[in-house]
């Protein structure tokens, strides 16, 4: 929101534009995401073990997640490009999802799953929940190509922004959810 409670992308006669962050001070920022890709325990058992036909499952999404974060500016309108400091892009297998707090989950969905988490940080004008986000979806969909040939039925879940830090708005945190 702008300090006039409008949005900042647009302008008063409502058209599109690129917010002006030349006039706010460069500090540290640092943003958090999370999600998970839903499956089926033998799948899940099958990307752990090395025996998906397309390779090193894991390896290729956080790669995926990575570079994905360094483009987010070429991938979302009005989003600001910026020379990252860093990204960090995390999978972990999980046996029972639904007893995982980090899973947003849904009666009738599988219960094993890989959990996404991306830290992006960068010392700018301007905040990196864009690219923190734009890590876990990637890797996300990612993961799913990789082992759609022998689950079709994976769901791509809970993609959301955990935390963030740095910046006019300072430190926010999703309630109930630790990165």
């Amino acid at each position: 929101m702008s300090g006039d409670g409008g949005l900042t992308h647009l302008t008063p006669s409502g058209d599109a534009r690129m917010v002006d962050v030349g006039e706010k001070p460069v500090t540290a920022r640092r943003a958090v995401a999370g999600g998970a890709v839903l499956m089926q325990p033998a799948t899940l058992r099958a990307i752990v073990g090395g025996e998906t036909p397309k390779g090193d499952v894991l390896a290729a999404a956080r790669i995926a997640g990575i570079m994905a974060a360094k483009r987010t500016g070429e991938l979302i309108p009005l989003c600001h490009p910026l020379a990252l400091d860093s990204v960090e892009v995390a999978l972990e297998p999980v046996a029972d999802a639904a007893a995982d707090p980090r899973v947003v989950s849904a009666a009738g969905l599988p219960e094993a799953a890989v959990v996404i988490t991306a830290t992006a940080r960068v010392t700018a004008r301007t905040g990196v929940e864009m690219e923190a986000l734009t890590a876990v979806a990637v890797a996300a969909l990612t993961l799913y190509d990789m082992a759609k040939a022998i689950d079709r039925g994976m769901v791509i879940s809970g993609v959301r922004l955990l935390e963030k830090s740095g910046g006019r708005s300072g430190e926010w945190r999703r309630d109930g959810e630790a990165s």
